[in-house]
């Protein structure tokens, strides 16, 4: 008994993992973006989309073509970040 509802617990994960998947968020060159750091939320443009591991800054940031970074140039300080879709909202 324990083992089935085991089994049906993993399969619920693997249901909502691939409906996760499904409405990833995507973003390209141009779009008005924010996202939260430590300063507050902070508002910037999509300048560059990343879809291999990158060197930026002296850390290595991975991204693949399903998962890339966003390359984000700040719109009061011109500091660029580099940040996944997940931490990202699209500006109107």
């Amino acid at each position: 008994m324990l083992y089935r509802r085991a089994l049906g617990f993993a399969r619920s994960l693997t249901i909502k993992a691939d409906q996760d998947r499904a409405m990833t968020k995507t973003f390209k060159i141009g779009d008005h973006v924010s996202w939260n750091s430590e300063a507050g939320r902070v508002r910037g443009k999509i300048i560059k989309v990343h879809k291999r591991a990158i060197n930026y800054k002296g850390h290595i940031h991975r991204a693949t073509p399903d998962e890339p970074q966003y390359e984000i140039k700040s719109d009061k300080t011109d500091h660029v970040a580099l940040h996944k879709a997940g931490v990202l909202r699209r500006l109107g």
